[in-house]
């Protein structure tokens, strides 16, 4: 049987600035878009690491929208000193983390229950101009 990999692809800084937020009456997440502005929501706050760090955080889902385990960090571009990267690594874990249990419908954890998921977390970094 073929394993089925859902990603979540978010760029906190994305979110950042456009005051968006997740209001405690909101509805729990029926989709994975739903889902994934719930994510944002909860996580875009304020952007997270050096320009040009990114994070990819694995984590697999329970029906309920809790996880199993502890979420694992499987891919980092790091920019800045040696203190900057350690911060934006606990940075990265504390948001994940914070926004726990995500909140869903029975019908969407019961198509996402075991799946992994893949949250990228960072900022981008600035173009230069020509």
């Amino acid at each position: 049987m073929k394993r089925v990999t859902t990603a979540i692809a978010l760029v906190a800084a994305s979110c950042a600035g456009r005051g968006v937020a997740l209001a405690d009456g909101a509805s729990p997440a029926n989709t994975l878009a739903g889902l994934q502005r719930q994510l944002g929501a909860c996580i875009g706050a304020k952007p997270l690491g050096p320009p040009g760090s990114r994070l990819t955080v694995m984590l697999t889902m329970k029906r309920d929208g809790s996880i199993f385990g502890k979420p694992k960090i499987t891919f980092s571009r790091l920019e800045g000193d040696a203190g900057q990267r350690r911060q934006f690594i606990g940075e990265a874990e504390r948001a994940v983390e914070g926004c726990l249990p995500f909140r869903i419908t029975q019908a969407l954890g019961q198509a996402i229950a075991g799946r992994p998921f893949f949250i990228t977390l960072g900022r981008p970094k600035p173009e230069r101009g020509i």
